[in-house]
C-alpha cells in the first residue's frame, strides 16, 4: 500500500510522540526563562513570545477567526477572563519567579496543578469532592510546601520563604482557575480560541511591559537573549500548542491531560542537565508526594494546555 505524506504526516497521526514533544517544548519554557533571566526581563519575555506567537498563529487562525468571531465577541467576558489568566499573568509571574528560584522548584511545584485543579473545583464552580480526592490533595500540598521550605519546615513557620517560588505557586494557583474556567469557554475552533486568548494576553502584558521601560529593565542586545526569545515565541508557544491540540483530537482530552503530568518530570531533568541544579533529599521527598497526592486524588476531568 502506498503511503502518502512522509514523516511528518506519520509523525501528525501519533499522539504520543506529539505529546512527548509538546511536553518537552513546556519544560523547556521554565529552563530558558530561569537562563535568560539576566538577559530579558520577564515582562519583556512575556510580551515578546506573545507577539511573535501570535503572528506565527494568525495565518492558520485567521479562517477560523472570521467564522468564530460573532461568538468571540459574544462571549467576550469569559474569553477576556481567560486570555487575561493563562497568557497574561501566568506568564509574568512564572518569568518573575524564576528570577529568583530554581527552575528544578519551578517544574516541581508546577506538578501539584492537577490537586489545585480539585480544590478550585470544589470552591468556584462548586464539584463535588470526597473525602479520597480531599486526601490526595492535602498530600500533594504537603509536597510542596516540602519544595518550597527546601525540607526545612522551620522556613514556612518563620515565613522565610523564597519569594521565588511563592510568585511560582501564586502562577500555579491562576493556572488552575483558568482549567477550571476553561470548561466555559465559547464553542469555537480551538485556534481562533488561542488567537483571541493571545490578543488578551498581549493587552494585559503591554502595561507591565512598559513599566518595566520605563523603570530602566531593558532587554540586554546579546544572541542569548534573541535565542531565548525565539525558543518561547516558536516552541512552546506556537508549536506547542498545535501538538496539544492535535493530541487532544487524537486520543481525547482525559488521556491527553494525564499523559502531560510527565512534564514536571522532564523539567526537573533538563534543569539538571542545562542549568547544572542539584536535586536534593527534599526533592525527592516532595516530588513523591505530589505524585501520590495525585494518585490517591485521581485525575481531573478537564485538563488544560499549560503556557
Amino acid at each position: 500500500m502506498r503511503r502518502d505524506g512522509g514523516p511528518a504526516a506519520a509523525l501528525w497521526s501519533r499522539a504520543y510522540p506529539l505529546l512527548t514533544v509538546t511536553a518537552l517544548f513546556w519544560a523547556g519554557n521554565s529552563i530558558v526563562g530561569r537562563a535568560a533571566r539576566d538577559l530579558v526581563p520577564p515582562a519583556a519575555l512575556s510580551f515578546w513570545r506573545w507577539t511573535f506567537a501570535l503572528l506565527l498563529l494568525l495565518p492558520l487562525a485567521w479562517p477560523h477567526l472570521k467564522r468564530d468571531w460573532s461568538v468571540l465577541r459574544a462571549n467576550w467576558p469569559i474569553v477576556a477572563l481567560l486570555g487575561a489568566l493563562a497568557i497574561g499573568s501566568f506568564n509574568i509571574l512564572l518569568y518573575t519567579g524564576l528570577q529568583s528560584t530554581t527552575a528544578l522548584n519551578s517544574m516541581l511545584i508546577q506538578s501539584a496543578l492537577p490537586a489545585l485543579v480539585l480544590v478550585v473545583g470544589a470552591l468556584v464552580m462548586g464539584d463535588r469532592t470526597s473525602l479520597r480526592q480531599i486526601a490526595g490533595v492535602l498530600i500533594s500540598l504537603t509536597g510542596v510546601l516540602a519544595i518550597i521550605a527546601r525540607g526545612d519546615p522551620a522556613m514556612l513557620w518563620g515565613l522565610q520563604l523564597n519569594i521565588g517560588d511563592a510568585i511560582i505557586g501564586g502562577a500555579v494557583l491562576l493556572w488552575a482557575l483558568y482549567s477550571v474556567l476553561l470548561r466555559r469557554r465559547p464553542a469555537v475552533h480551538p485556534l481562533s480560541f488561542l488567537a483571541a486568548s493571545m490578543v488578551v494576553g498581549i493587552a494585559v502584558i503591554v502595561p507591565f511591559y512598559a513599566h518595566e521601560l520605563w523603570s530602566g529593565r531593558l532587554i540586554v542586545p546579546a544572541t542569548g537573549s534573541a535565542l531565548a526569545i525565539a525558543y518561547v515565541s516558536i516552541f512552546p508557544s506556537f508549536l506547542a500548542y498545535l501538538f496539544f491540540n492535535r493530541g487532544v483530537e487524537l486520543i481525547g482530552s482525559a488521556a491527553t491531560g494525564q499523559y502531560m503530568n510527565v512534564m514536571p518530570l522532564m523539567g526537573a531533568g533538563l534543569a539538571m542537565l542545562f542549568l547544572g541544579e542539584v536535586l536534593h533529599l527534599f526533592h525527592i521527598i516532595g516530588l513523591a508526594l505530589i505524585v501520590a497526592g495525585i494518585l490517591v486524588a485521581g485525575r481531573p476531568s478537564q485538563p488544560a494546555a499549560q503556557a
